[in-house]
């Protein structure tokens, strides 16, 4: 048997103790607790693109299918070392799913179509796609500093913003801080009973229980009892959130169980936690079709708009893709050596191709996510002006879900907010609002909005949506699971598949990019082959 002192045993319980620590209180608590044990965390490693040899593609053409970010970024690469490119795109716009909407855009889906009627300003727009770049998502990031591309601070998350559970404290919105402290302090308490009475000695040696126990006296905030009875943190009593003269009465603590009965901890709780949501998060200065643009600048002369794919064949070693065009409606055929098929699996595949058994296999059991995204302009302000919320999340149980606050124009007279984010269809809450007329979308989104902020609708001037299921040649917001089949991570003959629907980042244009790179990658490598 391992004594508590051997450094093996030692190794393995604290690493069972700090997955606790994380499965229970997060990873803010689970760095804090790092810390405190001496464990270091690991770094992030930065992405880049191919290298391919100037003038190796000289000769050779590749058809890209499909103008978003995953294509475009292909275009970009292969054409620095030659390969003649051309980027067939079933619709008008470039982007795919990089769509920021403004006023006097047309928004088409398969049975509507929506005129945005926000007003004029820089900061009146709403991205209806991507909206957020995570710090470590370098390669997207590193297209933003080569075509400079400005970035801003997008706020993730604001202990002001607010989370509403209609069953739990009267169906009343709850400042973040208040959930966030509380839950914390109250873990705490509870870790420190375990660990003070011993539960947890075959974990901990002697010295590692009093390093934990001073750090959860820091982290919840603690009285020396080790008990947590509320905390500043959490704001005072009173209109202001801070107590300006005087020391001031902290607010009560949430009660405990209603906490734990409400659905905040579930993963609203810990939603900047995830890897992906972790500050620092970037947005685009004027919207993330800013990306959209400076790609357009350098391969936009590449795009056959209106172009869509209705089959995709072998031709010898290379391929066949036969388009129809938007505007004469002729059927017309781009030969190629290699294809770069970035089109959603939802539309894929409807289209005849020469795809291997398991790719289509594939592209047939791929699912999407359904999301909606709701956008309000406002007449003013009044989520700064009342409540103090400068960008953020508040979250709620009705099906939108959550209520963005923008982080931009601050102090401006007017605003957009994102009314609805929905992208779990648990139990049917995208079903439900892609099947709405457009104009009901709205009203059920403000109906739903005033759970938040009572007298939400009467601040609206204007709305859009977007059914991401419903938009033709997407039919789908962004894969759901995030282990994609091998057979779309790898060439099959000239085909190589690319989009976020074949890397573990679905949703994300970092996986877009990055399997952007792996095609152009491995065309670099066949063509190197074959001299």
């Amino acid at each position: 048997m391992h004594s508590t002192t051997d450094p093996l045993r030692r190794k393995t319980t604290k690493r069972r103790f700090l997955q606790g620590v994380a499965a229970a209180a997060g990873a803010g608590a689970l760095y804090r607790t790092m810390g405190a044990l001496g464990v270091p965390a690991a770094a992030a490693q930065e992405a880049a693109a191919p290298a391919l040899p100037a003038g190796s593609g000289a000769g050779r053409r590749v058809a890209i299918l499909g103008a978003g970010v995953a294509g475009m970024a292909a275009a970009w690469e292969l054409g620095k070392a030659g390969y003649a490119c051309t980027i067939l795109e079933a619709t008008a716009r470039a982007g795919g799913r990089n769509l920021t909407a403004r006023g006097g855009d047309i928004l088409r889906e398969t049975d509507s179509a929506q005129q945005v009627g926000f007003g004029p300003g820089d900061h009146i727009y709403a991205n209806m796609g991507p909206a957020r770049i995570p710090y470590h998502h370098r390669a997207i990031l590193g297209y933003c500093k080569e075509f400079g591309v400005a970035l801003e601070m997008f706020v993730n998350d604001n202990r002001a913003a607010y989370f509403h559970n209609r069953r739990r404290f009267d169906g009343a919105p709850v400042a973040g801080r208040r959930v966030q402290t509380d839950m914390r302090g109250y873990v705490a308490e509870l870790l420190a009973k375990a660990v003070g009475g011993g539960a947890l000695d075959a974990e901990l040696a002697a010295e590692d229980k009093e390093r934990v126990l001073a750090m959860l006296v820091e982290y919840g905030d603690l009285d020396p009892d080790y008990l947590y009875k509320g905390s500043s943190r959490a704001g005072y009593r009173g209109a202001s959130v801070h107590a300006a003269f005087g020391e001031g009465e902290p607010n009560d603590p949430l009660d405990f169980g209603e906490l734990l009965r409400s659905d905040f901890w579930e993963y609203k709780l810990h939603f900047d936690d995830f890897l992906d949501q972790n500050p620092t998060l970037f947005q685009p200065v004027g919207g993330m079709d800013a990306i959209v643009r400076a790609f357009g600048n350098r391969v936009g002369g590449l795009i056959r708009r209106g172009a869509a794919v209705e089959e995709i064949r072998r031709a010898g070693s290379g391929a066949r893709i036969v388009f129809r065009d938007a505007v004469s409606g002729a059927r017309e055929a781009l030969e190629a050596d290699f294809v770069v098929c970035t089109i959603p699996a939802p539309v894929l595949r409807n289209i005849s191709a020469d795809f291997s058994a398991a790719a289509h296999a594939a592209i047939r059991s791929a699912a999407f996510v359904p999301a909606v995204k709701i956008a309000f302009e406002a007449r003013n302000r009044f989520w700064e002006e009342e409540h103090g919320i400068y960008g953020g999340i508040s979250w709620t149980d009705r099906d939108i879900t959550q209520i963005w606050y923008p982080a931009c124009g601050y102090h401006a007279e007017r605003g957009v907010v994102i009314g609805a984010y929905i992208w779990d269809d648990r139990p049917g809450q995208c079903a439900r609002f892609a099947d709405m007329a457009p104009e009901e979308r709205l009203r059920t989104a403000i109906a739903e909005g005033e759970s938040v902020h009572p007298g939400y609708g009467a601040a609206m001037l204007a709305g859009a949506s977007r059914a991401w299921a419903k938009v033709p040649y997407q039919l789908g917001g962004w894969p759901e699971s995030y282990d994609p089949p091998a057979a779309l991570r790898a060439p099959d003959g000239p085909f190589h598949f690319a989009g976020d629907q074949t890397t573990a980042l679905p949703g994300w244009q970092e996986g877009a990019v990055l399997s952007a790179h792996a095609a152009v990658a491995a065309i670099g490598e066949r063509a190197a082959r074959e001299g």
